[in-house]
């Protein structure tokens, strides 16, 4: 667990659904359900981390780790927390965790045109590995490949 601003970050559990479903309904053209988050809990490939203020969930982040790569699924802010560093803290224990259970490197697709995240992913770390073609729908949009790499021995 991190602690930044009067954040925390910790593991995703069920009292954090109903909260992390808004989250999506509120950020992306097409939010996972109640019920896919629920599937998440049970999925042993899946790390889903949520970042608390007080009682309130700021964001979370789910990753799935597969033959020692990381694959995030889906980062989210609530807007009365961004720019606070919740993101951040969601990205570092992420990294950290992957990074001590042997992965090699940090992998996300992101909307072309989403200037906040390509930033934020920018300044942790990630850099461009290349486009998906027309990856996003509602709207069509293209993707961009973004990898951190963990361990240096494979750069």
């Amino acid at each position: 667990m991190t602690e930044e601003h009067n954040m925390i970050v910790v593991p995703f559990s069920s009292e954090h659904i109903d909260a992390v479903a808004e989250l999506e309904k509120e950020c992306f053209s097409t939010p996972w359900s109640k019920q896919a988050l629920t599937e998440e809990l049970l999925n042993p490939n899946a790390r889903f981390l949520t970042v608390l203020s007080g009682e309130k969930i700021a964001g979370y982040l789910g990753l799935y780790e597969i033959a020692g790569e990381c694959y995030i699924t889906n980062i989210a802010v609530f807007p009365e927390f961004r720019r606070m560093g919740a993101a951040d803290m969601l990205l570092s224990c992420a990294e950290s965790d992957a990074l001590r259970r042997g992965c090699a490197f940090i992998s996300l697709e992101v909307r072309q045109g989403n200037s906040p995240a390509i930033s934020l992913y920018r300044k942790n770390g990630y850099e461009l590995a290349g486009t998906r073609k027309n990856f996003y729908s509602a709207p069509t949009e293209d993707a961009y490949l973004m990898t951190k790499f963990l361990r240096t021995d494979l750069t």
